[in-house]
């Protein structure tokens, strides 16, 4: 499999980037190897750090549980 970027990761684990980008900035997934490339610095996801990320969604991420009801008058 050839490394992938992080938004082909979120793409594949059906989150948003910038949500994996907040779980990575916070410490609740550790970050993958991380490549310098001049200037820049990229992340190289393997397979086992997409199958991280998929575990750690499904015990942590409940999409669309939606607003807490309003009370009633």
């Amino acid at each position: 499999m050839a490394p992938l970027s992080t938004e082909q990761v979120a793409k594949q684990v059906s989150i948003g980037r910038v949500t994996l980008e907040r779980w990575l900035a916070s410490g609740r997934l550790k970050q993958p190897k991380v490549i310098r490339f001049g200037r820049f610095r990229l992340r190289n996801w393997t397979a086992a750090d997409v199958e991280r990320v998929r575990r750690y969604k499904e015990q942590h991420y409940r999409k669309g549980r939606g607003r807490k009801p309003k009370p009633k008058r």
